[in-house]
């Protein structure tokens, strides 16, 4: 019986994890480098499953928990596969005061979704964040990376609309 290698050099066969390894190797695996190294593996898998961040705690030689604790304490990384489109909402007291918590209702109400999750066919992810740092512009909206400023329920569920539809 004859056995295949897989596609890359990690068991799981998944060539994600040899670019995720170069930067272990850039950084020299030092923990100290933890931060830098989950925000690359989240931008190579998507988002920081269970798997990714047992491999990572090993490959650093860190206790799993600070692993965790670290990919749970900072709102930028998601523990969830994340939607096509991403909508994020500050709710930072700038943009709570002028409307943020509407936005996040009526985006969640029109595509049935609350604030953290993903609609069931994986189009859009609804999020708020504590503070986007742009409170001139409050009320703030991340719409795919792009910066909205002085957004209100309508503007959003427009903008929205239009990145769904490929109307960027």
């Amino acid at each position: 019986m004859t056995t295949v290698a897989p596609a890359s050099g990690h068991p799981s066969g998944d060539a994600r994890f040899e670019l995720l390894d170069k930067k272990l190797k850039r950084v020299r695996y030092e923990p100290d480098q933890l931060i830098e190294v989950l925000h690359d593996a989240q931008h190579v898998f998507g988002y920081l499953s269970q798997d990714v961040l047992v491999y990572v705690a090993r490959q650093l030689e860190l206790p799993p928990s600070r692993v965790f604790g670290v990919a749970t304490f900072y709102h930028l990384f998601n523990l969830e596969p994340q939607g096509e489109h991403s909508c994020t909402v500050c709710m930072g007291t700038a943009c709570y005061v002028k409307g943020a918590a509407d936005i996040v209702a009526a985006v969640g109400e029109a595509y049935g979704i609350a604030d953290g999750v993903t609609t069931e066919d994986g189009k859009l992810t609804l999020a708020s964040a504590r503070c986007l740092g742009s409170c001139g512009l409050a009320p703030v909206v991340l719409l795919d990376g792009g910066v909205l400023g002085h957004e209100t329920a309508a503007s959003t569920l427009e903008a929205v609309r239009a990145k769904l539809e490929g109307r960027h």
